[in-house]
């Protein structure tokens, strides 16, 4: 129409990695001590129905039911800035990710089958192939590592809580493009050799393994609490 103006173009929202300002971390920081930080365009609270109803229907979809494709990098890059926006206490980012795909989710199968043997050398071969195969059914599996370690004000429990969030976020995002998702742990998530193996400090544990893939089709839903039985109302 004459005399009208184009809106302009929206403005581009860059995600980078800078370092942590030491101030921000404790002795026993995370590896790698970077934050990610986002510009993201001002927030509106708006009634997003869209978002409840995901968040209402979210159902966790197990690995056996997940194959390819799995997110693409771009997607993958969406999942890791998504993952590390959560409540974080004092900037702290006490969390951090390992990427599991293609070969070395074959790689990591392998170190914790032979963890397996070492400790049930009478196990028959379809129990050392299933341990073999605890991160190779999904395309990508995302481990978050909790950094948590004593601070002179936050505490620790806080910290792991914050990875916690990070988990919560990689399942909600990855089901929100469309994927399954599921966060388990397994006996492997506690044993300090495969830990090792995985490169994860002394201080350092494993909060969840984020397994993502396309799934056929939404498994039913399980029995969820009543809302009586698990609420309270203070009265002082």
């Amino acid at each position: 129409m004459k005399g009208s103006t184009a809106p302009p173009a929206r403005a581009q929202w860059p995600t980078f990695a800078r370092p942590c300002p030491p101030a921000l971390f404790h002795a026993n920081r995370c590896k790698g001590g970077r934050i990610l930080s986002t510009h993201s365009p001002k927030v509106t609270h708006l009634r997003r129905d869209d978002t409840l109803e995901l968040l209402r229907n979210r159902r966790s979809v197990p690995p056996l039911a997940l194959s390819e494709p799995g997110p693409s990098p771009a997607e993958l890059d969406l999942l890791l800035t998504i993952g590390a926006r959560v409540p974080d206490h004092g900037k702290l980012a006490p969390w951090r990710f390992i990427i599991f795909e293609g070969e070395g989710r074959a790689a990591a199968g392998r170190l914790i089958a032979e963890v397996f043997k070492t400790d049930q050398p009478d196990a028959d071969p379809d129990r050392i192939e299933l341990e073999r195969k605890r991160l190779t059914h999904a395309p990508l599996v995302i481990g978050v590592v909790s950094c948590a370690a004593p601070h002179v004000k936050i505490p620790e429990w806080e910290q792991a809580l914050s990875a916690g969030a990070v988990c919560m976020n990689l399942v909600t995002a990855a089901t929100a493009m469309g994927f399954g998702a599921s966060w388990l742990t397994q006996w492997y998530s506690y044993d300090p050799r495969v830990l090792e193996g995985l490169g994860l400090a002394p201080h350092e544990k494993i909060a969840g393994f984020i397994h993502i893939g396309k799934s056929s089709g939404v498994p039913e839903d399980r029995v969820r609490p009543a809302l009586p039985s698990i609420t309270s109302r203070y009265q002082g």
